[in-house]
């Protein structure tokens, strides 16, 4: 069975300030990010995947580049954030779990085989790097039983960050879908996964890759600090 993937890629990118969607950056190697990501998926996981992308801004540059993908449009790209964005990939998805990326996440391939198992046991996860805490980052705590417990940028005590790879299960995703349409319209996905573990008892495995490397693509530095990694 093919694993659905999602790459999250409609925003406008302002804090890197670059004429083409930030998914487009050029790496060091001539890939953009997104194809490096694409790379990634048939390296992990050979021909048994497909694609769907959620474009806005300067949506035709995207879809020129990936004829191979699906697409999902969020109209609302410069009035809304990632959780709006997820819950229309979700919408549109087929029956079973989904991986989803953000589209500026340059990352080691093997943190897709990493995640694999996890994957194909159906079990809902957050990809995380203990090695390093920013104020600025999405970061975590976890519960008594080792699940995700807090989620987000608040986050006080955190022992990780989140790098941007995230799974939802089968089972989880009607109740991922209804907290994604309760949330706000600048709200980030992570607070209708905190609402999920709240209200609806889900449950997200943290998987470390703090061995391996990913870089959320924000500012000119993280750009050039994916090149020295990767």
């Amino acid at each position: 069975m093919s694993k659905q993937v999602v790459i999250l890629a409609a925003g406008m990118g302002t804090r890197l300030a670059r004429p083409l969607p930030k998914p487009l950056t050029e790496l060091r190697d001539g890939r953009s990010i997104m194809k490096q990501q694409i790379d990634n998926l048939g390296f992990a996981f050979g021909e048994s995947y497909r694609v769907m992308i959620v474009v806005g801004f300067k949506l035709e540059a995207i879809i020129e580049r990936f004829p191979e993908a699906t697409f999902v449009y969020n109209e609302l790209y410069d009035q809304t954030n990632t959780s709006k964005s997820l819950l229309k990939a979700l919408r549109a998805s087929g029956d079973g779990g989904v991986l989803w990326l953000n589209g500026d996440v340059v990352f080691d391939p093997q943190v897709l085989v990493r995640v694999t198992p996890k994957i194909e046991a159906d079990q809902s996860f957050v990809v995380v790097n203990q090695s390093k805490v920013s104020d600025e980052e999405v970061k975590y705590t976890l519960d008594s039983h080792g699940f995700i417990n807090e989620l987000s940028k608040q986050v006080v005590g955190g022992l990780g960050e989140a790098v941007g790879i995230n799974f939802v299960a089968a089972q989880d995703k009607k109740a991922l879908i209804a907290r994604l349409q309760e949330v706000g319209d600048q709200d980030y996905f992570e607070r209708g996964i905190e609402l999920g573990i709240e209200n609806d008892g889900l449950k997200f495995e943290a998987v470390d890759i703090s061995d391996l490397y990913a870089v959320e693509v924000d500012f000119a530095e993280d750009l050039d600090r994916a090149n020295e990694l990767f």
